[in-house]
């Protein structure tokens, strides 16, 4: 695994997995694709981790997975992180989709357009804080029935940003006494204090040429790599240098100029008198 943070990530709606996903790759980029499709979210997969677990060098593991690039599996790049204990950080990330996706798709992902997968968990975590309700305030104590049925609304404050902290005290704060019907209460109060919907923030991403890292826009980054790579000719390139007759003719023109300004230049006057 990678640090915490960085390594795989999935590309949001992917088709359910088949044993036909990587055919219409090379053997061994269908054999790489798929070994990284089984990987945990977060898993290493930096050229030098899979090197020492796939039977295949650095210099083949780099090449195969520029080919899953270019085929739309796979996509390096950075992402700028904000948190109020951290401030501001970009990381790197490494997104991989077992569904394979156009320049034009990746652009709107990069962009935000699509949605990333929804959180993990929240309903058994939601299930807990109701089952651990009381332990903090036994007149809250739940059954587990009245856990199960309960949880899907607690799991909607989860998806608004909401944490164990705020939702334990928007439930156990001000209670009356006593309480007759504990599943009822919260359930009243899960719905009369839901906090609003947070405002979407799109998300900073840039995408980096697989071969030489430069950074750039989707559209610049065909099959994720950069013109120059893709051995594309720039602007410049195309047009070739100045013949040196044009370059001695702007000089030529660049200190006439220069010349004529300082001869019509007015000598400053020494405001002294003459003695």
């Amino acid at each position: 695994m990678a640090n915490p943070g960085y390594g795989k990530r999935s590309a949001p709606d992917q088709l359910q997995r088949t044993k036909h996903d990587f055919t219409h790759l090379p053997p061994r980029e269908a054999a790489i694709a798929a070994y990284l499709d089984r990987l945990p979210e977060g898993a290493d997969i930096s050229v030098k981790t899979l090197a020492r677990t796939l039977p295949y060098g650095q210099c083949a593991l780099r090449t195969a997975l520029n080919r899953l690039q270019n085929a739309g599996h796979l996509r390096r790049g950075r992402e700028r992180l904000e948190s109020e204990g951290t401030g501001t950080r970009w990381i790197t990330r490494s997104w991989f989709s077992r569904t394979a996706r156009d320049d034009t798709w990746w652009a709107s992902f990069a962009r935000g357009d699509t949605p990333d997968p929804p959180p993990k968990q929240t309903r058994s975590r939601a299930h807990i804080l109701l089952a651990a309700l009381g332990r903090r305030t036994p007149s809250l104590s739940l059954s587990a029935a009245d856990c199960a049925d309960l949880a899907p609304l607690l799991t909607e404050w989860y998806a608004r940003g909401a944490t164990d902290d705020t939702i334990l005290r928007a439930l156990s704060d001000g209670l009356p006494s006593p309480i007759h019907h504990p599943a009822a209460l919260l359930r009243r109060r899960l719905t009369d204090k839901l906090p609003p919907e947070p405002a979407p923030t799109p998300p900073h991403r840039t995408l980096e040429c697989a071969n030489c890292g430069l950074p750039g826009r989707p559209e610049a980054l065909p099959g994720g790599m950069c013109r120059a790579c893709r051995g594309e000719q720039t602007l410049r390139e195309t047009l070739g240098p100045l013949p040196t007759p044009s370059v001695r003719a702007r000089a030529e023109e660049i200190r006439a100029a220069m010349s004529a300004r300082k001869n019509t230049t007015t000598p400053v006057r020494d405001p002294r008198p003459a003695r």
